[in-house]
Parts: structure tokens; C-alpha cells; sequence
């Protein structure tokens, strides 16, 4: 991927004498431009899935990729990929040119406002291939509503929704409040 992107800058000085403040602020046209190489995008091929659930467990260690056979998938429920090469190859390349911009972006420091005039990139399409990666998966119900879980099976990195009951949740917050409230109440009388 090849990018480049203009971003407007300013920088302010502040300074004062005995009659006045005075504000000084610089303005800057700023340049940047790169190329990024990727390897090994992926892209969830299945429509059921949430694609924020899987980008949320990456990375995948791709050294460690082995010649599929089913005999991984022995004693395990597994869907067949709905989505073909060209239907995900405008994720994966949508994800490329966002990490292309927010590398341009982030070689950009010490100005107060930084605001983006234009941004320029390309993607070069690679080479798509089939894998299946380790992904758990557990769907479970609470109080009539279904909640994911997502689970890289190399690094364990887990994802999710909890359910959270409301009630608790008010009874935990007014207890902290009460709390706080209570040792402000004591510290003024301690101060008078």
C-alpha cells in the first residue's frame, strides 16, 4: 500500500508583559507519504460472523500454519466460509489503507490541532488464500439475550460482551458514591 496525506498544523505561544497577554499562533502545511507491505490480512469469510469479533482476537502466528486436514475438526462444530476471495477483498483491503492512513498520521507530533486535507492511498492486490484459524467461539444466553464470546486459539486472547444485571450495577455505583460522600463528610469535619 502506498499513501501519502496533507494534514494543516498549528502550533501556539503564550506569553504575557505587565499590560498584555499575547497568543502567537504558527501555521503549518504538513506532507507525509510511505508504503506499507502486508502479509497475512485477515478477513472473517462467513456473513454470520461479526467482523469486530474477529479483528478484536488477531494476531495469528502464521509460522506456525500446517497443511489443513479434517481431522482438525474431529468432535467440533465448524461452518464452510459463505464469502469467496473477491467478496472479502474489499475488508481486507479497506483495513489496509486505514493502517496506511493511521501510520501517516501518527508520524505527526507536537502540534496543538492537526486537521487532514487530503489523503491519497493505493493498494496493490496480493494474493488471497484459504485458511482456518483457531477461533473459539461460545454463544450464550442471559435473560432472553444471546451474548459472543471470541477466543484466539494460539494466544487465548478472548473477546465478549458480559451480561451486566442493572440493578447490581446501581447498587455497587450509589455504594461507591455513599462511600466517597462519607469520607468527604469526614474530612470537612476533621478540617473545621
Amino acid at each position: 500500500t502506498a499513501g501519502s496525506a496533507r494534514y494543516s498544523a498549528t502550533r501556539t505561544h503564550v506569553w504575557a508583559d505587565s499590560k498584555y497577554n499575547y497568543t502567537r499562533t504558527d501555521h503549518f502545511l504538513l506532507i507525509r507519504g510511505g508504503s506499507m507491505t502486508y502479509q497475512g490480512v485477515p478477513v472473517d469469510g462467513s456473513k454470520k460472523m461479526d467482523d469486530a469479533y474477529m479483528e478484536s482476537i488477531e494476531p495469528f502466528d502464521y509460522s506456525k500454519a500446517v497443511p489443513f486436514g479434517f481431522a482438525y475438526l474431529s468432535g467440533y462444530l465448524a461452518d464452510k466460509y459463505d464469502m469467496d476471495a473477491a467478496q472479502c477483498q474489499p475488508r481486507a483491503e479497506s483495513r489496509m489503507r486505514q493502517t496506511t492512513a493511521d501510520a501517516l498520521r501518527s508520524t505527526v507530533h507536537g502540534y496543538v490541532t492537526v486537521l487532514p486535507q487530503q489523503t491519497s492511498l493505493h493498494v496493490k492486490s496480493g494474493k488471497a488464500r484459504y485458511v482456518l484459524l483457531p477461533v473459539w467461539l461460545l454463544n450464550s444466553q442471559y435473560k432472553g439475550k444471546t451474548y459472543t464470546f471470541a477466543m484466539n486459539g494460539q494466544t487465548g486472547k478472548m473477546v465478549g460482551q458480559l451480561p451486566v444485571d442493572m440493578g447490581r450495577f446501581w447498587l455497587h455505583l450509589a455504594g461507591i458514591w455513599g462511600s466517597l460522600f462519607a469520607a468527604f463528610s469526614l474530612l470537612c469535619l476533621l478540617l473545621r
